[in-house]
């Protein structure tokens, strides 16, 4: 495990008694981090530093470099930006992620050893997207532009990390992203195979991978076979109903038809009348695809007003979150999708050494929210850090590309390795990606008597992740 631990953390109230500080922005020492509200726009801006102060929102810096007491010479602030759905309609994507930048500042302390051998505080700078792709490419604009950062990590699906790649890409500024199907990222932003990007980069899953735990859950049960599709026409629709490049043909090679493929709706949408009516016509016992909370929530209902009942309801995105089950309550029990992180994951945090279940537990007890899958966006903070620790010259962003092409090292999502060379059907299926293991879950009662719903894995790639039930046919009341 990495030393990021030197020097003993500075408690937040010993840190206002000597900064004298309140209801300004604070840069704290020790990885202490202040949540501010400037402009409309929920942002965090955190940094290792020595205290400043600002009222408009600027982001603290420090002085010129010094000598530690440990012999290490400082060096300046290296700045991350972090685009997040805050709030708006993927706002269950970005619940955590003000935590998730609190235990990455503690983890780093008074900062990072970089490859130049000095060490740099951390600030991270985290903007609110609204769950909007232009809002999204405005606070990138902002990041780039205004705070200057040296780097940029994005999560929460396609609508938020593509348009922060795109203005990355084009103004040469390194870009880490996780918790986003490689297809909608590469592909979906006008990459090919032979001509991929410079500065964006991302590790996670693919369409194929749900489609593979889709199928290692679905063959449990005996059904007809039949697949209604339901997908929204945004970027992650798009990517996945694609007929070439999407689930189907991954689906059909499992032995799995696809019935009913009504067009692509426009969200939000407040009916589903038409998709439900031929769901039914066709007789289709399996409705799988993608869709936001919201319209999960309203389709699933008119599902059980319309009487369609399918053996098997499988939906990307929605279905990640707790607060999904708990909207629909326990007509929600037995509905499956997917899973990107699960405490019960065989991994470990590569900025703490905590498991995932015991980092997990951490968020449980400092904020009493259930864990959620994506707690598992801290990857992206942790490839930032790996990726410092390589950098010999901060101020030279083709050698922030040069250490993430070399990336090897294990975290809260396991093993990243971009030596592995890039080949179809492998963990490298085209330049600029790696893919890590995911599994098939399902939702029941939860065994916490603090929480009402959980989710249980059912189906794993990783032959290291425990199977904690059998997949079973929806239970309808």
């Amino acid at each position: 495990m990495p030393d990021l631990f030197p020097d003993k953390p500075v408690s937040r109230r010993e840190f206002l008694k000597i900064a004298g500080l309140t209801g300004a922005t604070i840069g704290a020492g020790a990885g202490l981090g202040a949540l501010v509200s400037a402009c409309g726009q929920e942002e965090t801006t955190t940094t290792t530093a020595a205290a400043t102060t600002s009222t408009s929102g600027a982001t603290p810096t420090t002085g010129a470099s010094t000598t530690v007491s440990t012999g290490v010479e400082m060096g300046r602030v290296i700045k991350i930006g972090a685009v997040s759905p805050i709030t708006g309609a993927l706002a269950s994507f970005g619940g955590p992620d003000k935590w998730i930048v609190s235990y990455v500042l503690k983890a780093v302390g008074d900062g990072v050893v970089c490859g130049d051998g000095k060490k740099h505080p951390i600030t991270i700078i985290q903007l609110d997207t609204q769950s909007s792709p232009n809002r999204a490419a405005e606070v990138t604009q902002d990041l780039l532009f205004n705070e200057k950062v040296d780097m940029m990590v994005a999560s929460s699906s396609p609508d938020t990390v593509n348009p922060a790649a795109d203005q990355c890409e084009a103004n040469g500024v390194p870009l880490l992203a996780n918790f986003v199907p490689w297809q909608p990222f590469y592909f979906g932003r006008g990459a090919t195979p032979d001509k991929p990007f410079t500065w964006t980069w991302m590790y996670h899953f693919g369409v194929e991978d749900a489609a593979e735990c889709r199928i290692g859950m679905w063959d449990q049960i005996e059904t007809n076979k039949r697949v209604a599709y339901l997908f929204p026409n945004d970027a992650d629709g798009q990517a996945w109903f694609n007929p070439q490049t999407g689930m189907e043909p991954y689906l059909v090679k499992g032995g799995y038809v696809t019935a009913a493929k009504p067009d692509m709706y426009q969200p939000p949408s407040e009916d589903f009348t038409q998709q439900i009516s031929l769901f039914k016509k066709e007789g289709c016992e399996i409705c799988t695809g993608n869709q936001t909370p919201p319209d999960f929530t309203t389709f699933w209902k008119q599902c059980m007003q319309q009487g369609y009942r399918p053996k098997i309801f499988s939906m990307s995105k929605a279905l990640l979150f707790h607060k999904s089950i708990e909207a629909v309550g326990d007509i929600g029990i037995g509905l499956s999708d997917h899973m990107v992180w699960h405490p019960k994951f065989p991994y470990k945090s590569y900025l703490t050494g905590q498991t995932c279940e015991e980092y997990a537990a951490s968020y449980t007890e400092e904020t009493g929210e259930q864990w959620t899958q994506t707690l598992g966006q801290l990857g992206k903070y942790e490839w930032a850090v790996d990726v410092l620790k390589r950098v010999t010259d901060i101020d030279n962003k083709e050698l922030y590309i040069q250490a993430i092409k070399t990336t090897k090292f294990e975290g809260i999502n396991g093993p990243v390795d971009f030596n592995l060379p890039v080949a179809a059907g492998t963990v490298r299926p085209v330049p600029n990606v790696f893919k890590i293991k995911i599994a098939g879950g399902q939702w029941g009662r939860s065994e916490d008597p603090r929480f009402k719903y959980d989710m249980y894995i059912c189906y794993g790639q990783d032959p290291k992740m425990p199977i904690q039930k059998k997949f079973e046919p929806i239970p309808y009341a």
